[in-house]
């Protein structure tokens, strides 16, 4: 197995399994080689004592559809078996879907529930166990030029004032390296071949796949029911998952060196790009 050193001076705690399920453990061990093929990780930062067993919502800036995989990885090195919200689509999958209510992930309907019904989903899961929750707050692989976090919704910022969750922030680099952006969807063995190939080219690079778990970010003072607050918090996490990424990618601070001509860009530039 190929080994995943946490970084200088880091420690690596014992995974707590009291409320993970046996396949989600198997998969973590699995995720865990698939991201040491893939590049060397290296985490940095921490999950503090006084928050574990405690609400928490880790929030981190999407870069690439192998960044989940590499999450996970770290979460693990951290003694952290995340639920992860996934959409419904997903769940109905055969195989999968049986994998993600086994692990007990978080089911997202788009478009026919409202948001409030997503909001409760959340709620209950970090009310239910001590697992963390991880979240992506922009919704989507970022399209920023420079690959920066984009604006991001405010749906992560009121999960976590209707739950009083603590708020990680969680940046990381180097995973849109290994998978290229590719087509949306995967339609047929075409895109999965693909995919196969830009993954089997970022093996043979084996970048450096950087991630930093951040100080909790304080919304001590915001209120769920008060109006503006969830932009407030929303806008605090962004700039917190930033500070964090600049040291990360202190060498790539406008482009990233890796181009991907799939990855489709806009025009708007990141509200929080230092």
């Amino acid at each position: 197995m190929v080994a995943l050193p946490s970084g200088p001076h880091e420690p690596t705690r014992r995974h707590d399994t009291s409320e993970t399920s046996r396949v989600w453990r198997s998969l973590m061990l699995v995720d865990r080689w698939i991201v040491g093929l893939a590049g060397r990780l290296v985490v940095t930062g921490d999950l503090p004592d006084e928050v574990r067993g405690r609400p928490v919502l880790l929030t981190a800036n999407h870069i690439g559809d192998f960044d989940a995989l590499v999450l996970i990885a770290a979460c693990r090195a951290r003694g952290a078996a995340p639920r992860i919200l996934a959409t419904a689509g997903l769940f109905d999958a055969p195989v999968l879907g049986g994998v993600l209510r086994s692990a007990q992930h978080i089911r997202v309907e788009r478009g026919g529930v409202t948001a409030t019904a997503a909001l409760e989903a959340v709620g209950a899961a970090l009310a239910e166990s001590s697992r963390p929750v991880l979240v992506y707050p922009e919704g989507r692989i970022s399209l920023e030029p420079g690959l920066w976090p984009e604006r991001g919704k405010s749906g992560a910022a009121r999960m976590a004032l209707a739950a009083e969750a603590v708020v990680v922030p969680v940046s990381q680099w180097g995973a849109h390296e290994v998978l290229h952006y590719g087509e949306p969807t995967v339609t047929g063995a075409r895109d999965l071949l693909a995919r196969f190939r830009s993954f089997c080219r970022g093996v043979r690079r084996r970048p450096t796949l950087r991630v930093h778990f951040g100080q909790p970010v304080d919304l001590s003072d915001l209120s769920a029911e008060r109006v503006g607050d969830a932009v407030r918090a929303r806008d605090r996490i962004m700039r917190a998952i930033t500070d964090g990424l600049v040291p990360l990618r202190a060498d790539e601070p406008d482009l990233p060196h890796h181009h991907d001509p799939t990855r489709p860009v806009n025009d708007k530039r990141s509200p929080w790009r230092p």
